[in-house]
């Protein structure tokens, strides 16, 4: 696996991504393309423009990729794409590519799960991450725990009934005028502010090992609403109020999942939320507190990008575990299909 080569490619939401991995965890190139200027005015991401731009910009990024670390395609072992879940339109124009890319060339392809290339971005970073370990999954569309026992054996221990973390940060940071993208947003706003209000931690104590976020968001909704001219400061401090409770409820679920899989060698973090600073000090101290590593990968491979599901190709191809030309693209694909059904829309994770 040290001297494999495979190239990722990344369109599931409103990063273009692309990259260029060694077996040996050297990235020998990389690009990312950010979308944020063509959905800041709606305030959210417009699926068919997120895939218009994903389908003018990827090509290129390719050559480039290839260019800069100074190969072609007949030096890769491997093409890795995003087959899901995600922006359907996004999912198959990158799944197309890579498909395209892997007949052109004879090389074997691989369709890569988007939330399995979170999972294993950490593996990417830390050589001594090994399996099995609980990993807290959260970004805009996910919130779960799951048991990491190897590469395609995940284990769902937690997801969310409603709404994921992620969401709940980007439509608080609407309600409250922050701006988009709104999850960093928020958290810069909620870096001077005092949380002084106070809101509801849904589930926080509860035997239900699940998420819920649809409430807190609704709560700051109401918060904001009551106050009928805030000052920067109050803004900040509705941040600060939310950041807390959503800390709160993160570090309640995971404690809970650490009693239930006593297996795990480490507590992981990632996904999109991972880069926020006080859920990564909470988790950080959470795990302490439990005599376990905490692990969390680098800021940017926490958010979309094309190294992780290289890397994920990668573990992937070290297992013997290729597609052919008909795999499909997926609007929702579990990681861990056997799971339970859970009430609300847990039932999508």
């Amino acid at each position: 696996m040290t001297t494999a080569l495979v190239l990722g490619i990344e369109s599931s939401c409103d990063e273009t991504a692309v990259a260029l991995v060694r077996g040996d965890r050297t990235i020998l190139a990389q690009r990312i393309a950010s979308q944020n200027e063509a959905h800041e005015r709606f305030g959210g991401v417009v699926p068919e423009l997120a895939a218009r731009a994903h389908a003018d910009r990827l090509a290129p990024m390719v050559e480039t990729v290839l260019a800069e670390a100074g190969m072609t395609l007949a030096d890769v072992d491997a093409i890795a794409g995003t087959a899901g879940p995600g922006l359907i339109g996004g999912v198959m124009v990158g799944l197309v590519t890579a498909k395209a890319l892997a007949m052109a060339a004879n090389k074997p392809l691989i369709a890569v799960n988007h939330l399995e290339g979170h999972a294993l971005s950490p593996r990417l970073a830390d050589a001594n991450l090994q399996f099995p370990y609980l990993l807290l999954l959260v970004s805009g569309g996910h919130c779960q725990l799951l048991g990491v026992e190897g590469v395609g054996r995940y284990r769902r221990l937690a997801t969310t009934i409603d709404d994921a973390v992620g969401e709940a940060f980007d439509k608080s940071a609407k309600v409250l005028g922050l701006g988009f993208p709104g999850g960093p947003a928020l958290e810069r706003a909620a870096r001077t502010g005092n949380p002084r209000f106070t809101l509801p931690r849904p589930l926080v104590g509860s035997d239900e090992p699940h998420f819920s976020f649809a409430g807190l968001k609704s709560a700051v909704l109401r918060a904001r609403a009551a106050i009928p001219e805030p000052t920067e400061q109050d803004i900040a401090d509705l941040a600060a109020s939310f950041s807390q409770a959503a800390c709160d409820c993160l570090t309640d679920r995971t404690a809970r999942a650490i009693a239930a899989f006593p297996q795990a060698t480490a507590l992981v973090v990632a996904g999109g939320v991972a880069a926020n600073q006080a859920i990564r000090g909470a988790l950080g101290d959470l795990a302490a507190s439990h005599d376990l590593p905490f692990v969390a990968p680098p800021m940017w491979l926490c958010t979309d990008n094309g190294a992780m599901i290289a890397w994920a190709g990668l573990e992937r191809l070290a297992a013997g575990d290729i597609d052919d030309l008909h795999a499909p693209a997926r609007p929702r694909w579990p990681l861990d299909p056997g799971a339970e059904t859970v009430r609300g829309a847990g039932v999508k994770a």
